[in-house]
Parts: C-alpha cells; structure tokens; sequence
C-alpha cells in the first residue's frame, strides 16, 4: 500500500482545504445549526464549481471518475471544518445506489444534476424502533397495477426539505427495494427533527404514496444487497470525517495548551495531560493509516468487507475519546456554546450513533472474523 499523495492528489486536498477556510468558517458552521435547510448556498456552489460535489461520479455522467482514496482525503478535510453540506447522502450515496442500480433513464436524469451540484437525492431508510439491517426495514411497499403504494415512517433523513428525491427503502413481496420518491408525491409528509449535532434530518410520513414501477432501483428484492454494498464504501469516508475532526480538536487543545498557565507553567508542562495528548495523537494516526488502507482497497477493487467497519468503528470511537480527553482538558468551558470544542464533542457522538454504531458495525467486523477462522 502507497500511501504517498500524487499531484493531483495533493491537489484535491490543496484546492478542498482553500474552498472550506473561505465558505465553511466556525462561524458559518455556527449559524447552520438547526436550520431547516442544512447547508449554506455559497459553499455547495463552491464544491460544484470545483468538480468536487461530483467527484466520485464518472466523467460520463459529468463527475470526476475518482477512487474513494481520493474521496477518503476529501471528508477528511469536511471533518477539520465541520462542513455542512449534503455531500455524502448526494454525492456519495445516492450517487452509487444510482450507478449500482439504476436504469440508464435514471442515470442520465439524476448523475449529473448531482455532479453538477443542481439536485440533492437523499435516502429514506431508518425507522423508528427498528435496527440498522435488513431486517428493520418494514415500511410496505403494496403492488396496485402498475404502481407500488407505500406506506409507514422513516426517521433521520438527512437534509429532507432541500431533497430533489428521496431514494426510500420498503419492503415488497420480493425482499427489499429501493425506489426514488418525489418529495411533492401526495401522502408524503414531513417533520424536522433536531438531533446531537443540530444538523438538518426529518421525519417523513407516507400515507398511501404512490409511485410508478419504474422508480425502482434494479431487479425486484435486490435493494438490500445493493444499500449494504454502497453503505460498506461510504462509511470509510465516514471514518476519514471522524479522523480529520479528531485532528483539528487535538490540534486547538494542544495550542490553549501552551497558553493556558496554571501554577506558574502551561497546562501542557503536566505530565498527565501531556500523556493525554500523546495517546490521542498516537490513536489518531492509527486510524487515519485504518482508514486510508480501506479507502487504498476499495479503490484497488480489493474486499472491504472488514475493513469498512473496522475503520468507521475505530475512527469514531477515536473521535469521541479525543473529544472527551480534549474536554477535560480545557475543562468546564469546553461545554459552552461560546467555545469550539462542544461543536466537535457533539458531532462526535452523533457520527458514533449514524450509518452504523458501534454494536452493528462490531458485529460486522466478528461476523467477517468467525467466517475467515
């Protein structure tokens, strides 16, 4: 595994790293806390000029036609500045359910409106009291001529009321399906829902929504399959999120630091605390090599079916560790809202909980395991 960046690259990381010190400041992260669209204009503008809202769709489709490696150092860079965007459910998920699944119709009317940064498809998935797999998906989807209806609740839908489409998972007699749904359908309701991180998810209600057979991804009941397949790779971008917010509140901690004095030396002349940061910054590289191996592989075609999870639940585990040490050692400021380490403490916790916590993901890593022994 090379892990040495090329020129084009570091290009990416250069170019990503000056679009989000211009458009996805503190203070621009601040005022989109809780607001209903999500995502300010100015900075996905920005991301679409550059090719980078499309740059894991093919050049056919208008996009750039890179790896995950590539996208690995892109979400890197969206967790040192907290940006926030719809990128991952648009341009990521949506975008390779699409490419994985669907019809060339679909492809063409929906690729490059994403790529282009002019339409944002999101996913219906979760639903209340119910689990990440498979088998929590239960919201029916009825054959009626030639129309499916569906009907039932999906919670945490990211960025709902700026969606284009929905791409909504529902059970059929077949298995699992995934069908694209407009959010103006009749019977489709929604309810904004305030979570940890204060970004912007929704509750969407279906009653009697009806949409034409030719909305499905792919062949009758193979929508799980395809979901799992595309979740594996973009919970490794998920993992490249946490590490770069790991390293950028151990980096304002370990600066305040040697600013901070108290008994006439700085805080990080104590021993316990400096201990603190060596574990943090040791822990922190170890998941960023975890990550960029599963983010290498995937981009070399090569299983993920271990590394996927592994990276999502070390990174995150990392980043909520870092966040708690970091904390303390700012001490009781650090939960305020005037001060920066809150808003990664809080998004912390909340990547923890999103695309897979902890249990599922550690039962995917022992599943892979007991299969191989």
């Amino acid at each position: 595994m090379d892990l040495t960046l090329s020129e084009e690259q570091q290009m990416i990381v250069d170019m990503t790293q000056g679009i989000l010190e211009e458009h996805s400041s503190i203070e621009v992260v601040r005022k989109m806390e809780d607001d209903p669209k999500g995502y300010p204009d100015e900075l996905w503008k920005q991301l679409a000029e550059s090719g980078l809202s499309g740059l894991l769709i093919p050049e056919s489709f208008g996009g750039g036609g890179q790896s995950l490696f590539e996208a690995a150092l892109l979400y890197e860079k969206f967790g040192e500045h907290l940006s926030p965007v719809p990128h991952f459910v648009s341009s990521v998920i949506s975008a390779r359910l699409l490419l994985s699944a669907g019809s060339d119709a679909q492809q063409e009317e929906w690729l490059r409106k994403i790529a282009a940064g002019d339409a944002i498809v999101t996913q219906a998935w979760l639903e209340p009291e119910r689990g990440f797999g498979e088998r929590g998906v239960k919201m029916a989807a009825v054959a009626d001529g030639d129309d499916f209806v569906l009907s039932g609740v999906k919670r945490h839908v990211y960025f709902g009321s700026a969606a284009d489409q929905f791409i909504v998972l529902a059970r059929t007699d077949s298995g699992v399906d995934l069908f694209l749904v407009d959010p103006t359908a009749d019977g489709l309701s929604m309810t904004q829902q305030f979570s940890q991180s204060s970004d912007a998810q929704y509750r969407l209600e279906f009653d009697n929504v009806r949409v034409p057979a030719s909305a499905r991804l792919g062949a009758a009941g193979s929508g799980w399959e395809t979901f799992n397949a595309v979740v594996h790779e973009g919970i490794i971008l998920l993992a490249a999120q946490a590490i770069g917010g790991a390293q950028k509140v151990l980096d304002i901690t370990v600066e305040y630091s040697k600013e901070r004095v108290q008994f006439d030396k700085p805080l990080g002349a104590f021993q316990a605390l400096a201990h603190y940061m060596a574990d943090c910054a040791t822990n922190i590289d170890g998941g960023r090599v975890l990550v960029y191996e599963a983010a290498w592989n995937a981009a070399k075609g090569r299983s993920i079916t271990r590394f996927a999870p592994m990276a999502k639940l070390f990174a995150c585990e990392t980043y909520r560790e870092v966040t708690r040490i970091c904390a303390q050692i700012w001490g009781g400021v650090a939960f305020t809202l005037e001060y920066d380490c809150q808003l990664y403490f809080r998004r912390a916790k909340q990547l923890q909980l999103s695309w897979w916590d902890t249990p599922y993901l550690e039962e995917l890593v022992a599943a892979d395991v007991l299969d191989q022994g």
